[in-house]
């Protein structure tokens, strides 16, 4: 292990010593720009591995730029492991109360009044989100459809297209690209090239596929572009023909105005995946959008550090593959990610 692999080791184990409960894991961050505030990652999806990807995201947050990481899990209640088939319970969501940013990526989920209140007070606080890949279809309301919160469906007709159209700018439509056979590269918008979210992002690619996106508002400002590519390698051309012409939106952030008028900076990207995270421009993307999101422009650096924070081997996208009997705890340490079970 070479030296700052080493450091970085050992920072992980420190900052994870910071969890204070068994329901997730806190990253108590160190020194940097973002000490002082807290972060609170919702992972939630079957099938893209946010219960890998968000604890990385979040250690290269608290590790490398200070800000307090507290990372919260779709969990079995019956022993506490994480199931990200479960659709009901993400237990901590009492944490955005004081949370400062909030980080997403959820799918289908129906959450009981009683947590999801936390999450409906946090969207009408005025403070800042960045939702990925599924967070366009969040929420999906089959059990309890008396809820109050029954409108966040994803295919709500009286709050048309629920949380993600109406708060994002898009609902789930379509997987544009061929799922699992079309990888996508991420162009910049040349009209938004000098946005302090894409400082340093030279490189996008991931291999999930471009989603369709067809309900933005007008409000909204595109910032990457999703080019459908005709393999799942980064070397692949574009596929020609209809597909790229005109390419789907892929990034882009806008202004939501709650219940009570506060209005929040807003960051979407349909590219998120664990494995997405591979690349080292949409790290660096969201890491910028963070402290843009928190209005902490004048401290994005001309290029962010995203290095990894231990060694990441991301499970490949696809329903069923979680690793099972997985704690939060498990990623409190210095193991890798995903964490390696004895």
């Amino acid at each position: 292990m070479n030296y700052l692999a080493a450091i970085a080791s050992v920072l992980v184990l420190v900052v994870g010593r910071g969890a204070s409960a068994d329901d997730r894991v806190v990253y108590a961050g160190k020194e940097g720009p973002g000490r002082g505030k807290q972060i609170v990652f919702l992972a939630g999806d079957e099938e893209y591995r946010s219960e890998e990807g968000m604890p990385m995201l979040a250690r290269i947050l608290a590790v490398h730029h200070g800000f307090k990481c507290t990372v919260l899990f779709p969990l079995n209640p019956a022993d506490g492991t994480i199931d990200p088939n479960n659709q009901t319970n993400i237990a901590g969501l009492e944490t955005l109360k004081s949370a400062d940013m909030l980080v997403m990526q959820l799918r289908f989920r129906e959450l009981p009044d009683e947590r999801m209140k936390y999450f409906v007070e946090y969207l009408d606080s005025g403070k800042p989100i960045l939702a990925i890949r599924t967070s366009t279809h969040a929420f999906a309301y089959s059990r309890n459809k008396q809820s109050p919160y029954a409108k966040f469906d994803w295919q709500s007709k009286q709050w048309p297209g629920g949380f993600g159209q109406q708060v994002l700018g898009d609902t789930w439509v379509n997987h544009h690209g061929n799922h699992g056979q079309e990888s996508t590269r991420g162009i910049i918008n040349q009209q938004f090239r000098d946005h302090l979210i894409l400082k340093g992002v030279e490189d996008i690619w991931g291999p999930t596929d471009v989603y369709g996106v067809i309900h933005l508002p007008a409000d909204v400002r595109v910032l990457v572009y999703g080019q459908v590519l005709a393999g799942m390698r980064p070397t692949d051309k574009p596929l020609p023909g209809s597909k790229n012409d005109p390419m789907m939106p892929l990034i882009w952030i806008r202004d939501y105005t709650g219940e009570g008028g506060k209005t929040s900076r807003i960051i979407c990207s349909t590219i998120g995946a664990a494995v997405d995270l591979e690349s080292e421009g949409l790290r660096r993307l969201f890491v910028n959008a963070i402290y843009w999101g928190l209005g902490m422009d004048d401290k994005i650096e001309a290029r962010s550090n995203v290095t990894f924070v231990g060694e990441y081997h991301p499970t490949f996208f696809g329903f069923a593959k979680f690793q099972r009997g997985l704690k939060p705890a498990d990623f409190a340490s210095d193991s890798p990610i995903p964490p390696t079970k004895p």
